[in-house]
């Protein structure tokens, strides 16, 4: 199998791989996913101050148009079902410039997409580093949420920002008190008809408790590029263990998936794989 994204975006650029990236500023040893540490919702400045100060590598964040019904509105940064925020996609760039971290933007709808390419577009000369667009464009195992239609968020994203790395996802859900579903090979077969048209990076974001049940689905949907990995990702009330995550390790390409993962799992997972564990 090809190396994950050999080749592919040159240093600086928003599709550089972020373990080439982060490997060339000296701030991880190894190609090794599980070496990069998320900071996950950075949204109102506290909590954005917090992760420019912490250890992190890679900066989430969440985009919305306070009022959707108007594309000219300022983007902010909120996590639904908020819809207020003490800080705007504009200032949450500004600060982000003043650091060497790598962004991800997380978006809900559409209706926020085009202001915020239009606003990453001006910061571009600016901003030498990886950045990931990050939408659930398909319906996925458990999932009740609507999925933000794939055509137009790939098609307005790509327009402005043709070498950003893409994190395409599924809409999903996890029950306490019943069996869960995992990925589909409907779910990942369609997936691929998709990314295969696209020439960027994309990685696909995962929920950790159904990804065990659905390795077999999620291997082969890797091995159809070099372009592609995963993003192990867990919900705060998903139930899972630290073997579960190992599972993943053991049976994909250390290089082809990143854990975005809460504690104390992320904090049990790093130990029990030798990894070094920063306060």
């Amino acid at each position: 199998m090809e190396m994950a994204w050999g080749g592919l975006g040159g240093p600086g650029s928003w599709s550089e791989n972020i373990l080439e990236y982060f490997l060339r500023h000296n701030q991880i040893k190894t190609k090794d996913g599980a070496e990069i540490i998320w900071y996950h919702a950075a949204n109102h400045k506290s909590q954005m101050r917090e992760a420019l100060k912490s250890p992190a590598h890679m900066i989430e964040a969440d985009v919305l148009l306070p009022n959707e019904e108007s594309e000219h509105g300022q983007p902010i940064m909120a996590h639904p079902p908020e819809t207020n925020s003490d800080n705007t996609l504009q200032d949450w760039l500004d600060e982000i410039l003043e650091t060497d971290k790598g962004i991800k933007l997380d978006f809900k709808s559409l209706a926020a997409v085009k202001a915020s390419m239009r606003l990453l577009e001006n910061v571009k000369a600016y901003l030498k580093r990886p950045v990931w667009i990050n939408a659930d464009i398909l319906p996925g195992p458990n999932g009740n949420n609507r999925p933000v239609d794939a055509r137009q968020f790939l098609d307005t994203v790509t327009s402005f920002l043709p070498d950003v790395t893409l994190s395409l996802g599924w809409t999903t859900g996890w029950h306490s008190e019943k069996f869960n579903e995992g990925y589909s090979w409907t779910m990942v077969k369609k997936m691929e008809s998709i990314c295969s048209e696209l020439n960027q990076p994309v990685t696909f974001p995962v929920r950790a408790a159904l990804v065990r049940q659905s390795h077999s689905e999620l291997l082969w949907l890797l091995q159809q590029s070099n372009r592609y990995s995963l993003t192990i990702w867990t919900g705060k009330d998903d139930k899972y263990s630290t073997e579960d995550l190992l599972y993943i390790r053991n049976h994909f390409q250390k290089n082809q998936v990143f854990y975005d993962i809460l504690e104390p799992q992320y904090h049990e997972f790093k130990q029990a794989i030798g990894l070094e564990v920063k306060p």
